[in-house]
Formats: structure tokens, C-alpha cells, sequence
């Protein structure tokens, strides 16, 4: 098992209360991350290192490009368009409007450019999360209703028939088999169990050759399984012991950036971690597949 740490750095100067949801725009070759708690989507360009950052009006689990320009969020109050020019928000539609206490966790683009997306109870307590499908025509589909406590990462297996979705607390990744023309799902199972000791799965994303990158909250690390056979055959060391989630970018989809969470960090505990919430990245000698956008 390769244990990599060195390479990976620090970059850009933002520190995230709850960094979230990073997605490459190779359109741009911008990275997109949140800070959910902080109600901001920030852009990232590696080539000057400038950041911009979108101050927003609530809370915001996911922010994904659209293919007719600006970004679609998933957020505390359900699915909105991003106009990058004006900064504006425009409500598509809110799902849940009856459960207050939830909010939008993470989200993803399948192929066919529907975006998928979580909830959860804001206290983490209670399993009232659910899954939801937007789709381009703007209508929503419930795939896991009020079952879910904290819904987080999102992938699909390079042929396209699996998709992987985690709910955090359970420690485990669940595959289900994709139908990619309707975008249903189904016999869920069970492929990663992430071992004591070593946190929550968080964020996710597969590289070409299907195997899962997965973000390990309070386990400062990013694991690498086969979830065919279920087994950790990688791991690259973060200098942040909440790590929330990855995404392939770069010019060759061969660089890793990584998100983390300076939410619940003592100021003991700080001097251990003084790059809590901060953006990392490291090269590596894998691949992932281009983000999808939105398709609505």
C-alpha cells in the first residue's frame, strides 16, 4: 500500500469552515469548491492562483457547471442557477420545502448531465436525508427517501452501469447498478467498509481505472479501494484531520485536489493543523474522468 504525502501541498490562501464539493471546470481550468457553513462558492485558478469568491445567502452542499454557462447548487433550500456575471440566484426547484431542518449536502453530474444530490438534518442526528436526481427537464426524482442521515459522495464506474453513494455515519460505500438511459438505480449493495479508526467517508471520486478515491473525515486521509474486491490499496496523508471530499483536475486529469474543514477544530488542535479548511492538491500517476455539467 502506497502511503503518499509528499507533494501534496497547500494552495491558494482560503480557509473553509466546511470546504466541500470540489469540481474541476475544464472549460476554465478553474477548480469550484464551497464552504457550505460559510455560504460561499469559490473559484480557483491554478495558473495565477487567484480566487474568487461568491458570497451566498445560505447554506450551499454542492455547485456543479452548466453546460449553458453558470453553475447549478445544490443548497439549504433546495436547487438553484448561479449566474457567474450578476452573482444572482434563481430557485429551480425545493424539494423540501416542509423539512427546514435539512439542508443539501454533496452532488454530482452523471453523464447524461442530471445532478444528483443529498440532504441531511442540519444536527447530523436524525435520518431524514434523502437522495434526489435533478434532471435536465427541471423535474426531480427521490431515489432514497428519508432513509439517509448524512448523504455524501456521488461516483460513477467508468463503463458507466455503477454508481457509488455514501452515507457517512454507516462507514460504508454502497454500489447500486445504473441504468444510464433512464437514470434509475438499483440492487444496492455494500463494496467499501471503512476500517475503525480511520474517520467517516466523506467526498468521492473514481479514476479510469474505477477504483474509488474516497475523503475520510476525522481520518486525515484520502484511501484508495478496489470496489470489487473492497480493499484499501492506496492512501495519500492530509495535513488536515477533517478531510471532505477530492476531485480529478489539472490539464491532464492527473492531479488530485482535496478539500477540508476547520468546523470543530479546538485552537489546541489548531497548532497541529494550521491549514484546516485550506485546498490541496497532489499530482499522481492515475487519471480521473472530466467533471460532467449540468445539463438543464
Amino acid at each position: 500500500m502506497i502511503h503518499q504525502h509528499d507533494g501534496i501541498e497547500r494552495i491558494g490562501d482560503i480557509k473553509a469552515n466546511l470546504g466541500e464539493g470540489p469540481v474541476w471546470d475544464h472549460t476554465t481550468g478553474q477548480v469550484i469548491w464551497v464552504d457550505i457553513n460559510g455560504q460561499a462558492v469559490h473559484l480557483y485558478n491554478p495558473v495565477d492562483g487567484s480566487n474568487r469568491t461568491i458570497a451566498l445567502d445560505q447554506k450551499v452542499g454542492a455547485a456543479v457547471p452548466r453546460q449553458q454557462g453558470g453553475m447549478v447548487l445544490a443548497m439549504e433550500r433546495g436547487f438553484h442557477l448561479l449566474d457567474l456575471a450578476t452573482e444572482t440566484l434563481t430557485l429551480l426547484v425545493d424539494p423540501e420545502s416542509h423539512l427546514p431542518n435539512n439542508r443539501f449536502n454533496d452532488g454530482k453530474c452523471d453523464r447524461a448531465g442530471r445532478f444528483w444530490a443529498g440532504t441531511m438534518a442540519q444536527n447530523e442526528s436524525a435520518t431524514t436525508g434523502s437522495l434526489y436526481c435533478l434532471d435536465v427537464d427541471g423535474t426531480v426524482r427521490t431515489l432514497e427517501d428519508g432513509c439517509i442521515t448524512v448523504s455524501n459522495g456521488l461516483g460513477w464506474s467508468p463503463d458507466n452501469t455503477t454508481m457509488y453513494y455514501i452515507d457517512s455515519p454507516t462507514k460504508k460505500v454502497a454500489a447500486y447498478d445504473f441504468d444510464s438511459e433512464s437514470g434509475r438505480i438499483s440492487n444496492p449493495r455494500i463494496v467499501v467498509v471503512i476500517a475503525e479508526g480511520e474517520g467517516f467517508p466523506d467526498g468521492m471520486a473514481v479514476d479510469n481505472d474505477g477504483m474509488l478515491w474516497i475523503a475520510q473525515w476525522g481520518g486525515w486521509q484520502v484511501g484508495r479501494y478496489n470496489p470489487v474486491t473492497g480493499e484499501k490499496i492506496g492512501s495519500i496523508a492530509v495535513p488536515v484531520e477533517r478531510t471532505s471530499s477530492c476531485a480529478f483536475g489539472g490539464d491532464h486529469m492527473d492531479e488530485l485536489y482535496i478539500t477540508t474543514a476547520s468546523v470543530g477544530v479546538s485552537d489546541e488542535d489548531s497548532v497541529n493543523q494550521p491549514h484546516a479548511g485550506g485546498l490541496f492538491r497532489i499530482k499522481l500517476d492515475v487519471k480521473g474522468p472530466r467533471a460532467n455539467f449540468y445539463g438543464g
